[in-house]
């Protein structure tokens, strides 16, 4: 009897132990569609954290009161589009492997800026200063030139004879051309010092996964910043800051 007993408390758990693994099986089903939403989004996200990110390049670069800053604010208002760039970096002293993630923005015949279409920017070397990692970048477009050129496949600074650049800031180097007939101006902030960066050479690509996530479909970049058929109310502040300091 009392060992009856005893087999009998031993094979009690079993039902208990099958419902639980058959519970925690059914809870790692129900999270892998979870998942892949969570990762769909954080995508997504990521569009919009560099919005955000170069909305506060524009107010910190425009906003401070710097000769360099107000300069750059009259430019900025005769623009017909404009690049920012919020971080730009380098592997390295001197070393290839440079890059950015960037916003394109231009404006309508109305004056109102458009939503942002995006890019990847690439180069053998930017030029920046020796001790510089990392640069927060505003490029100018003050033309339809300029930003058919930018928008035809990949653009690269210095490579298209008919397109002029120019700089703003001491340090700063740049292709030909002075800053009042330039088509495109550059704008540069490196580590709280303003100009140390050429983007001579500097290659732009649409990322047009990213024009995806953010705006729920395939588009091309015409559609969003020349035609304007694309909305996205988180790219509003971004809109509301280029006209605050470019009208």
């Amino acid at each position: 009897m009392g060992q009856s007993s005893e087999t009998s408390a031993q094979t009690t758990p079993r039902p208990h132990s099958w419902r639980a693994g058959r519970i925690g099986l059914s809870a790692l089903i129900l999270a892998l569609p979870l998942s892949a939403c969570a990762s769909g989004s954080s995508s997504s996200n990521g569009a919009q954290e560099l919005v955000d990110r170069s909305t506060l390049s524009v107010e910190s670069m425009l906003g401070n009161g710097s000769s360099q800053a107000n300069q750059a604010t009259q430019f900025l208002r005769r623009a017909k589009a404009v690049v920012v760039c919020p971080r730009i970096f380098k592997a390295g002293f001197f070393i290839g492997g440079e890059g950015g993630d960037c916003v394109l923005v231009s404006r309508a015949a109305t004056g109102s800026w458009s939503d942002p279409a995006f890019y990847t920017m690439g180069s053998g070397s930017f030029g920046l200063q020796i001790g510089v990692q990392d640069a927060e970048v505003i490029m100018m477009l003050m033309n339809d030139t300029a930003l058919n050129a930018f928008l035809n496949s990949q653009f690269k600074i210095g490579a298209d004879a008919g397109i002029s650049v120019a700089t703003i800031g001491a340090g700063v180097g740049g292709s030909t051309g002075t800053a009042l007939g330039a088509d495109i101006i550059t704008f540069a902030k490196a580590r709280g010092l303003y100009g140390g960066i050429s983007l001579s050479g500097s290659v732009f690509s649409n990322d047009s996964a990213l024009d995806q996530q953010y705006y729920g479909q395939l588009i091309d970049p015409r559609q969003i910043v020349v035609t304007m058929s694309a909305n996205n109310a988180g790219a509003n502040p971004l809109r509301a800051m280029l006209a605050k300091f470019g009208g």
